[in-house]
């Protein structure tokens, strides 16, 4: 079970444990995951129309996109990035699952609310999620410059990056989209916490069987919660990611029109004046396989090694007592 559960026979995880397990669940989930993360990144900065009909953009399609990126930049552009985006699930899923877990047993244990309804699981996945966004909003930032730059490159590596973009941006430069994401993450994460919570209970109901951590059970309750949380809030990823390539036209430039934007609102007034509404969700379809993919897998890798952590405790106990 994700979050404090008095009922459960082992007791909740320490704060070790859950950073544990969720820094693995996230590391090993996005190895899995990042082709579909380049892929969606490169539609949400398309100025373009995303279409197959009129091809007016680089890329227009998933298939097309992805045959593209492989013959012009190769195999291993579908990991660019992918050193600052591992630091990035690390940190992330450490800081989010240790928040959340804390917050389900603190409102447990100090309000009337019961620590497994849904309710409680929105409002605490929320706020866990905005707690490590903070954390994580650099290399958030570095792995979405990584994602976006095409050949020849700008950033040769991970030091390089962060030290031109503090030289040449200054250091507000690693914080940009922070106020869009911000926004986006609470209802994001705390639906995904959610609807992750509803799936499971009518699943399986806890009065009639017991949970064990990281089943197949886990995978397809975390891939449904992704793919409606993302829809929900996709167009604050959208606005995010162009605010986070802002100065970075150079890098950009071969891919097709960019733009500049003054702030989250000129942002979303600029790309619903000039693309309109579905350019909002431009890069939903690759971004759905990946919310589903990447949200199953986190629940269920995340519950997977919160198991095995919770066995190797519970046989060091036992050697003790002996």
């Amino acid at each position: 079970m994700v979050g404090y559960d008095p009922r459960a026979n082992r007791g909740s995880p320490t704060p070790e444990e859950a950073a544990l397990a969720g820094s693995a669940g996230g590391m090993v989930t996005r190895a899995l995951i990042s082709p579909f993360d380049v892929i969606k990144i490169r539609f949400q900065l398309q100025i373009e129309r995303v279409s197959s009909q009129r091809r007016e953009g680089k890329y227009w399609g998933i298939f097309q996109a992805s045959r593209s990126i492989y013959s012009e930049e190769g195999l291993t552009a579908f990991w660019k990035g992918h050193i600052p985006a591992q630091l990035l699930s690390i940190c992330f899923g450490a800081v989010q699952f240790v928040t959340f877990e804390f917050l389900t047993k603190m409102v447990h244990k100090s309000t009337p609310y019961d620590s497994r309804t849904p309710g409680v699981h929105f409002v605490c996945g929320g706020l866990a999620a905005c707690s490590a966004t903070v954390a994580c909003q650099p290399l958030d930032t570095l792995r979405t410059r990584f994602a976006a730059q095409g050949e020849p490159k700008v950033y040769s590596n991970l030091r390089y990056a962060v030290s031109t973009m503090w030289r040449s941006e200054g250091p507000v430069a690693f914080y940009r989209g922070l106020s869009p994401t911000l926004v986006a993450v609470f209802p994001y994460a705390g639906l995904q916490f959610f609807f992750y919570n509803v799936f499971k209970q009518l699943l399986a109901p806890p009065s009639k069987s017991k949970d064990s951590g990281g089943n197949v059970r886990s995978l397809i309750c975390g891939s449904g919660a992704g793919m409606i949380s993302k829809t929900l809030t996709y167009p604050f990823d959208l606005f995010k990611k162009r605010l986070q390539v802002a100065g970075f036209e150079k890098a950009r430039a071969h891919f097709g029109q960019v733009r500049t934007y003054t702030g989250l609102i000129d942002c979303a007034v600029q790309i619903v004046e000039e693309e309109g509404i579905r350019g909002c969700f431009k890069g939903l379809s690759p971004s759905l396989l990946k919310a589903a993919l990447s949200t199953g897998f986190t629940f269920f890798w995340y519950e997977f090694f919160l198991n095995v952590l919770c066995n190797i405790r519970e046989k060091r106990e036992g050697q003790m007592e002996r």
